[in-house]
């Protein structure tokens, strides 16, 4: 320290007192930060009652259910869900936040990126067969090139009632979602049948030929597009076919359509059994779709 440092002078010590003067700062300030340097460091705690299940538990709990999972990139959300009902873990959700944050747990894809669109609708339904939405997504492959991934989604339960992977992503190939929805909902494909139904879609050149737009109003639907440059209207199926590149498509290598298709195939039926969809109070659409079903029979 400069306190300590020899005078050439006078052959002394320059002395605290001294250097404080020179320097215009009061002694009492560098006691005090004496003192605090050399107080013990006291470890925070927790105030008030002490939690049953404790941090080092709870993380343990959150990477056994990561671990047993069968999807990839969930939420804190899902995670306090099924620690609760699956395994009795009933914390609440934003402690499961806060210790999936400070250890590096939380999803990388669901960092918001750019300014926000402005956007106050609401396009998700309160009851089943009112608005389906349908998109396209394309996967580069090694021996193909790049093929085309049709899905369409119910907006009132997240359900994907129809997909459709194909080389070439033209108008008769949007179509096959929707006619494989109609089968599986309604059980036909016959006119009229889906009267009521609107569906969801962008303007891309599938949707807006006049094949495409003929043939679902052959079946009673109404087409209801998205507004144009906010995707967000348009956000179940978008939402849906993001889902379906972080869980399937990211990270792997396909060599054909037949590979794509396969994997496609295999996520829809067990992201519609085992999705936990939150706005359902974290049940799976197919479980939502067989509640109502029950509901109506009785």
């Amino acid at each position: 320290m400069m306190s300590a440092t020899i005078s050439p002078g006078t052959a002394l010590k320059y002395g605290l007192e001294r250097v404080c003067e020179v320097w215009g700062q009061p002694r009492s300030t560098l006691y005090a930060r004496r003192a605090r340097q050399r107080a013990p460091v006291m470890p925070l705690e927790r105030r008030g009652p002490k939690p049953v299940v404790s941090d080092e538990a709870l993380l343990g709990h959150i990477r056994a259910d990561l671990e047993a999972s069968p999807f990839i990139g969930e939420g804190h959300r899902k995670v306090w869900a099924r620690l609760r009902v699956q395994r009795g873990v009933r914390v609440s959700r934003t402690r499961v936040l806060r210790v999936m944050r400070e250890n590096k747990l939380l999803s990388p894809h669901r960092g918001r990126q750019g300014s926000v669109d402005p956007h106050d609708g609401e396009i998700i339904t309160h009851e089943p067969n009112v608005m389906w939405g349908s998109d396209g997504a394309r996967v580069l492959t090694v021996d193909e090139g790049w093929v085309w991934i049709f899905t369409a989604v119910e907006h009132w339960n997240a359900e994907c009632v129809g997909f459709n992977v194909v080389k070439e992503g033209n108008r008769y190939a949007a179509l096959e979602p929707i006619s494989m929805g109609l089968t599986q909902v309604y059980g036909s494909t016959a006119p009229d049948v889906a009267r009521g139904l609107q569906l969801r879609i962008d303007h891309g050149t599938q949707y807006l030929s006049d094949h495409f737009l003929a043939q679902i109003r052959y079946w009673g639907i109404t087409p209801s597009f998205a507004f144009v440059a906010q995707p967000q209207t348009n956000g179940v199926a978008e939402r849906f076919n993001r889902t379906l590149k972080e869980q399937v498509i990211h990270g792997r290598v396909f060599h054909n359509v037949e590979e794509v298709r396969a994997a496609v195939a295999a996520f829809i039926n067990r992201y519609n059994a085992e999705w936990l969809v939150e706005k359902l109070g974290f049940v799976s659409p197919s479980a939502a779709r067989e509640s109502v079903t029950l509901r109506l029979a009785a």
